[in-house]
């Protein structure tokens, strides 16, 4: 039975544990999630909670209509890799919910207010995600995270900033969880530096329209991606 403490996580750990002992082996499918659910003495929420996240990390292959399977080597690496924790869709949307009243007057502001330190960090984060764009192994998380971080400080509102700050830990989460999905998704990541273009474009030239107009399609594209594929995280 699973101790009721951060189940969907204990649950992740048991899972990881059963594929390295071979109990549930490599190539094989998964049992369902109400059979999970019955092992392992809990609901089936944070079954679907863990399944997602080991889903996310590539240690299990979620097939729609055909269950879950465990992914072939390398195996051992991925298990001895430590999975971002489990946040839930609802989070998720909900963070991207409030980016979206937040980042586009961020971005306003950024424009007009930005020196020549703010767009260097900002053309730094772009250089970065450019060189791992066709990389699949890797979400881009932290070249993403360092533009949009150095949007909302080119805005100079030390309260916008601190806002932004205190939720920095749902933020990377939400970030990573979303993210990983546009490793599935062909031409996605390339969509994602070319809305982050536009947006640096617009900061660059003082355009605060053009740039509050940019952030608001690019968050808004996310918020439709991740509506669209939601039975990614159930």
């Amino acid at each position: 039975m699973i101790v009721r403490q951060r189940i969907s996580n204990q649950i992740i750990e048991e899972i990881k544990n059963k594929i390295k002992s071979g109990e549930f082996p490599v190539n094989s499918k998964l049992p369902s999630e109400n059979e999970l659910a019955k092992m392992f003495n809990v609901s089936r929420v944070p079954i679907r909670e863990a399944l997602s996240a080991l889903s996310s990390h590539g240690i299990i292959e979620s097939v729609h209509g055909g269950g879950s399977w465990v992914r072939p080597k390398p195996i051992d690496k991925l298990l001895n890799e430590p999975l971002i924790e489990v946040i839930s869709y609802k989070q998720i949307i909900e963070l991207l919910e409030t980016r979206i009243i937040l980042e586009t007057k961020a971005a306003s502001l950024a424009a007009q207010r930005h020196n020549d330190d703010d767009l260097n960090k900002m053309y730094l984060a772009q250089e970065m995600f450019f060189k791992e764009l066709d990389d699949t192994n890797k979400i881009n998380d932290q070249s993403d995270f360092l533009f949009h971080q150095s949007i909302v400080h080119a805005t100079k509102n030390e309260v916008l900033i601190r806002t932004l700050e205190n939720l920095s830990e749902i933020y990377n989460r939400a970030l990573k969880a979303s993210l990983s999905i546009n490793t599935k998704i062909e031409g996605k990541k390339k969509q994602v530096y070319e809305e982050h273009q536009l947006i640096l474009k617009a900061i660059s030239l003082r355009n605060a329209e053009e740039a509050e107009a940019g952030m608001l399609s690019h968050l808004s594209n996310s918020l439709d991606k991740l509506k669209s594929r939601r039975d990614e995280f159930e």
